[in-house]
């Protein structure tokens, strides 16, 4: 979540971000700004989503299908509530195709497929050999941007040297 806030603020959208990780009173500081306007995106890991509720949400976003149906209709939940117009969009890999087709059958209603987009879909879910592959690579580029990161730091900092015992 993070991250993507991150990501998000080199694109001056003004983002924020609650996770497990921050303390209360950090996630209640976000979604007030996100409620009041501060803050045009708020990006939520699942468990610290849970109890959200903002009025008049237009939009929410799942980066991944959750494996749960009922997971998937209390986050597309948050928007379009008490009438109001809402649109959800959720990213989808091969592997949880399965769960699209749970989430149909939970709800009875067919999710519509957007395939006119730059980022398709694989064609198939990845052979073990694939992931380790991609795994690999996603590794590289975390050492690559902590690399980068701390060169831009200027390097590791003088006078703080660990003491071996």
């Amino acid at each position: 979540a993070d991250k993507i806030v991150r990501n998000l603020h080199k694109k001056r959208i003004e983002a924020a971000a609650i996770h497990g990780n921050k303390s209360q009173n950090q996630r209640q500081k976000a979604l007030l700004d996100f409620k009041v306007g501060k803050k045009r995106v708020l990006v939520a890991t699942d468990i610290a989503a849970r109890g959200i509720d903002i009025d008049k949400l237009r939009h929410v976003i799942n980066y991944d299908i959750p494996n749960e149906p009922e997971t998937y209709v209390h986050r597309i939940g948050r928007c379009g509530r008490a009438g109001e117009e809402g649109i959800s969009i959720s990213i989808c890999e091969p592997e949880e195709n399965a769960f699209v087709a749970d989430i149909e059958k939970l709800t009875r209603q067919k999710i519509e497929i957007v395939s006119d987009h730059p980022f398709p879909q694989t064609d198939r879910p990845m052979n073990a050999a694939e992931k380790k592959e991609a795994e690999k690579e996603k590794q590289r580029r975390k050492q690559e941007f902590f690399a980068n990161r701390n060169k831009k730091k200027g390097g590791n900092r003088q006078g703080f040297r660990r003491k071996n015992r």
